[in-house]
């Protein structure tokens, strides 16, 4: 059933629950409870609250037990998880070429994952509809300058040298990240837009106590960090920008405290794999950046970088990609008018699609088409978003 308890809901295929909570150390008590029940179990830290993705239903209730003795609160409301959706001609042909650049695994349904189960999943969809010029919707996918290299899927072109095309011409800027710092207090992170360590662990308590000294040192400091839980795995992530000071505002210099978390690490036994770190983002050419960017934030409820001159959208909560808008020749006029070849799917929960459907019309989207559990929709550009309802 999509709706399996009064916290929990389906979305993208995994049972789901968000809970509030005021700090990562709150967080951090109820992932230190929940981790035990199964390895399978993903969870995300924030500032403001916890997402819990579970292997199966199996134990939700238990977890919503002790979110609730925790005094944490579960917000369904905001669920939601992006991907991103290529139409092709031949899907197999295409496939290969975005499982070398984002090192994604097999779906069962064709599409590609995350391993990680952080960045967008990839679906393709078969289609026979002739579009030769370039899309206005890009990726930008950042790794260790080691695994772009080892992943380059041939010679590249761009402005900056980082653009490579699949056979269907859909583009990926695919960019090397570089050492945090020169420090040898930072050597464990990557600055791939974000600043990323990514921890192996062989035990749950040496799990647990990672998750709970990067929170504390994050609290004390202020800064609102990402920890992700995985199995065998703590990944540290600042945001993307946010280890720069002019980016967050902040009275912190994120490599003092980066440099603590890697102490942290190094003290519990836990071994940075610099491999791991991955960022991905979607960016979006338009003549109209304002009207067009306007439409993303209130479809996605994302909130505009606080940067002046930067067109960046984010989710507050650090759980999607980040959208980037850039300027679009209005000459391009073929351009323009063709439908793009990638696109982006928004799933929600079943009983809050019709909900999210009204809002993203009433922001300036177009309805194209309708299914029982999918609309597609265009931005003041043709840009399409589908809303998938998990049924």
């Amino acid at each position: 059933m999509p709706v399996i308890s009064v916290d929990w809901r389906v979305v993208d295929g995994a049972t789901t629950a968000w809970f509030d909570a005021s700090s990562l150390v709150d967080g951090v008590a109820l992932a230190g409870r929940i981790l035990e029940l199964s390895p399978g179990i993903a969870v995300d830290l924030r500032t403001a609250g916890v997402r819990v993705r579970l292997d199966s239903g199996e134990h939700a209730e238990t977890v919503s037990t002790v979110a609730r003795d925790l005094g944490l609160t579960a917000n369904p409301a905001v669920l939601q998880q992006l991907s991103v959706e290529v139409d092709s001609a031949n899907p197999s042909a295409v496939r290969p070429f975005w499982q070398r650049v984002l090192d994604y695994a097999p779906a069962e349904s064709g599409g590609l994952v995350d391993p990680l189960r952080r960045d967008a999943a990839i679906r393709f969809r078969e289609s026979t509809e002739s579009r030769p010029l370039r899309n206005r919707i890009h990726l930008d996918v950042v790794r260790p300058a080691a695994m772009v290299q080892h992943a380059s899927p041939g010679e590249a072109s761009g402005p900056y040298g980082v653009r490579h095309g699949d056979p269907d011409g859909n583009e990926v800027d695919l960019v090397p990240g570089a050492a945090l710092g020169e420090r040898i207090g930072t050597q464990d992170w990557q600055a791939v837009f974000s600043a990323i360590a990514c921890y192996r662990i062989t035990t749950l308590a040496q799990q647990r106590d990672l998750a709970a000294a990067a929170a504390a040192l994050a609290d004390d400091s202020g800064f609102p960090l990402l920890i992700d839980l995985r199995p065998g795995l703590v990944i540290l992530d600042s945001g993307k920008d946010q280890w720069e000071d002019d980016a967050h505002g902040l009275d912190v210099h994120f490599t003092d405290l980066a440099e603590s978390l890697q102490t942290a690490a190094c003290n519990l036994g836990a071994t940075a794999d610099q491999e791991l770190p991955l960022f991905t983002q979607l960016v979006v050419d338009a003549a109209d950046v304002a009207a067009v960017r306007a439409f993303w934030v209130a479809a996605l409820g994302y909130a505009p970088d606080r940067r002046a001159g930067v067109s960046d959208i984010y989710d507050p909560r650090r759980l999607n990609p980040v959208l980037v808008f850039q300027e679009l020749d209005t000459s391009e006029t073929e351009r323009r008018r063709q439908r793009n070849r990638l696109h982006v799917e928004l799933a929600v929960p079943s009983d809050l699609a019709q909900t999210r459907l009204a809002a993203i019309l009433a922001a300036g989207g177009r309805l194209l088409d309708e299914s029982e559990d999918r609309w597609r929709i265009a931005d003041p550009e043709g840009n399409e978003l589908a809303i998938v309802r998990e049924a």
